[in-house]
């Protein structure tokens, strides 16, 4: 070695030492430092977990009945980026043969993989609304000989899975569809897959089945279950290797609904048969059949405003939406032209409510300066400034008291009484206060405001009083007064020019038409029934609920749903028992008395209000809302005429299946719901899993 070279050798050496050096470092940090981490990241990358969907829980009807459960099915899936991973000519090949297999055009399926929001995508459900990680389910109820001969040809259907799945089903007892007391599911969104990691909730998932509306929504929580899991071990390549541990789901909780499924049934097929004789029936006002477009029957106990039943129509059949609903028959769920059968109308309809407003009017009369012994004239008609206000088909009735205007449902009687505060409250100078006796009253007794029912999308209704009619004219001063400076002598330029000058006005007009239920205020269906309820019970407002309880899959009790108290009426007991004796009378002498004879008034104590809704451009609208001690029936049928003229049978035929009425004869043993009285106590959940009635303990009064 010469001296020259001795450096360079030195030089090397270090560079030698440097490279081992570095390359232990280099080991202890990936060993000892992180070794867990990566040991940790290493089992992760070689096991993946298929998620384990839950059974839904069940929804159950006061005995036990179900009325929304799950059962097995198979599902074809397509995977979206195992699909996207082919070629062009591949995926192509690949939805023709699929396609074909499940008499389904390749484009369907292409369509249905699409995520909601992607160019060329349809409104949900019709492209995919989950995660797009999660094979798309594609098609439901596939026969076991199908789904096996795909699994079988996976060379053919690459990006294909058939396995079987829980499917949500209705049963439908006693044929009851309740639709939208049910709701129903869709997939979970992206959105509210990353909100459910974000608050760490783990029973939701990207393949998770989520309640969009009814029951479903509302108990959503309770029903979905905690999804399980099942490691398979991979290899590189992603091909499994054998199972590596299960961790089982847990089923969805029961749901125990205070709905009877025999009455559900019961108004379901009296509300249609009511809406089908109505369109058969000539209005005599058009000339031209009544529409009949919509109607709600609701059914109450006033005990505690407990659901018993609850129909709207038209309704839709909630197993369209099991499988993927179609594009026609989602169309058609939105669709004004079929009357919008996904809009509830005990719970969202909003409509004037006619006669059946006068007892709260009463209420509020007899709590401000009028008395149980007033009588005024039931004349033909009521004339304040240049308009004469008219009785119903121009009927008088002479002196009368508020029992008789009640149930001959005189008109020219209430219009005196809110002329008569309107003016002592200060009349157009009153402001906000000029009809506050009544508006208050109205308010008191839940009108204009959500019923607060365990349902989503309730709607409020209002109550049109002098603020409101302020406010409502403030919103939409600008827009009427450029319509008011445009030529026409059509209806809207001629209430355009009223309106610009003093729209703000509550004037006597306004004060005589909200005393009859005419005018701007509207009320849903429920609300109507919820106040009735409070004249049955003698003067508390309850908030109504569907839900009863909740039962764990072991069948025990995890928590009651109790009523909940809104309030108390600020009438007078004495004057709540001469309007609740005076209603007693409709059926008998009134406007009721027609649709009743040979009912046995003397055992079943119905009283009754029937109401004929005016609404400008539409036809009447008719509603009967009747009650006892044990129910409040409640119908209305959206321009189908008068109020007993149309629904008075019904509500009938309704009264007679509570009480199992035969002609004169009662017999609350052959009552749709035995005994005749809403159940208090649970169904019972025994060991074997069966469901069994709640005991029925003594007979319901005939109060």
């Amino acid at each position: 070695m010469t001296a020259s070279t001795r450096p360079r050798l030195v030089v090397v050496q270090i560079l030698v030492m440097s490279l081992f050096v570095t390359l232990f470092a280099r080991l202890w940090y990936l060993q000892i430092t992180s070794g867990e981490a990566y040991q940790a990241q290493a089992a992760e990358n070689a096991i993946q977990d298929v998620i384990l969907q839950p059974q839904r829980g069940l929804i159950v009807d006061a005995m036990g009945r179900p009325l929304a459960a799950s059962r097995m099915a198979w599902v074809v899936s397509i995977d979206r980026t195992a699909l996207g991973a082919l070629d062009g000519a591949d995926r192509a090949a690949m939805l023709r043969r699929l396609g074909g297999a499940l008499d389904m055009p390749p484009a369907t399926l292409m369509t249905r993989t699409k995520l909601c929001g992607e160019p060329g995508a349809r409104r949900p459900p019709l492209c995919w609304n989950g995660s797009p990680y999660q094979p798309v389910p594609v098609a439901e109820d596939v026969s076991q000989a199908l789904a096996i001969s795909i699994q079988e040809q996976g060379e053919d259907f690459p990006a294909v899975s058939a396995n079987q799945q829980s499917l949500r089903s209705y049963p439908s007892p006693f044929g009851a569809n309740a639709a939208h007391l049910l709701g129903y599911l869709t997939p979970i969104t992206a959105d509210e897959y990353d909100r459910s990691r974000a608050r760490r909730d783990f029973t939701l998932n990207a393949g998770s089945l989520v309640g969009r509306s009814g029951l479903e929504n509302a108990y959503d929580r309770y029903l979905r279950g905690v999804p399980g899991t099942n490691g398979v071990a991979v290899d590189s390549m992603g091909r499994a290797l054998g199972a590596n541990g299960v961790i089982a789901p847990t089923p969805g909780q029961t749901l125990v609904t205070s709905i009877d499924a025999r009455v559900q049934s019961i108004v379901e097929r009296q509300l249609q048969r009511t809406i089908r004789n109505a369109r058969h029936t000539v209005d005599p006002v058009t000339g031209r059949p009544y529409e009949a477009s919509s109607g709600a029957v609701v059914v109450l106990d006033p005990r505690q405003g407990r659901v018993i039943a609850m129909a709207s129509n038209p309704t839709y059949d909630p197993d369209v939406w099991v499988g993927g609903i179609s594009d026609a028959e989602l169309s058609r769920l939105y669709s004004k032209k079929a009357g919008e059968p996904l809009l509830s109308r005990p719970t969202q309809g909003q409509l004037s409510a006619g006669s059946t407003w006068k007892p709260f009017m009463a209420a509020g009369a007899l709590s401000n300066g009028f008395g149980r012994d007033t009588e005024l004239n039931c004349s033909s008609s009521f004339t304040v400034g240049n308009r004469a206000f008219k009785n119903f088909e121009s009927g008088s009735h002479g002196y009368i008291g508020f029992d008789q205007a009640l149930q001959l449902s005189c008109n020219t009687f209430f219009y005196r009484v809110g002329y008569e505060l309107w003016l002592r409250a200060g009349g157009t100078s009153a402001g906000a206060r000029a009809d506050a006796a009544l508006a208050d009253m109205a308010k008191s007794f839940g009108l204009g405001s959500k019923t607060g029912i365990d349902l989503p999308g309730e709607a409020s209704g209002r109550i049109a009083d002098p603020r409101w009619k302020q406010a409502y004219f403030e919103s939409m001063e600008d827009y009427y007064c450029k319509v008011a400076k445009k030529p026409g002598n059509d209806y809207l330029h001629v209430f355009a020019r009223e309106f610009c000058v003093d729209g703000y006005s509550y004037d006597a007009a306004d004060a005589v038409n909200f005393v009859i239920g005419q005018g701007d205020s509207v009320i849903t269906p429920l609300s109507l029934a919820v106040a009735y309820g409070a004249l049955a019970n003698g003067g508390t407002v309850w908030s109504p609920r569907v839900g009863k309880a909740i039962i764990g899959p072991d069948g025990e009790l995890v928590r009651r749903i109790r009523p909940h108290k809104v309030g108390r009426v600020p009438a007078s007991k004495a004057d709540l028992r001469y309007i609740d004796q005076a209603l007693l009378g409709t059926a008998k002498v009134g406007t009721m008395a027609w649709k009743m004879g040979g009912f046995p008034l003397d055992e079943v104590r119905i009283r009754s209000k029937t109401g004929t809704a005016e609404v400008y451009g539409k036809q009447t609208t008719s509603w009967v809302a009747t009650y006892d001690k044990n129910y409040v029936v409640l119908m209305m049928i959206e321009q189908g005429g008068t109020g007993s003229g149309t629904s008075g049978e019904a509500v009938r035929a309704i009264w007679e299946a509570l009480y199992g009425i035969d002609g004169m004869d009662v017999d609350t043993d052959n009552a749709a719901i035995p005994g005749a009285r809403p159940p208090k106590a649970l169904p019972r959940f025994e060991p074997d899993g069966s469901i069994a009635p709640p005991q029925i303990r003594g007979r319901g009064a005939h109060g």
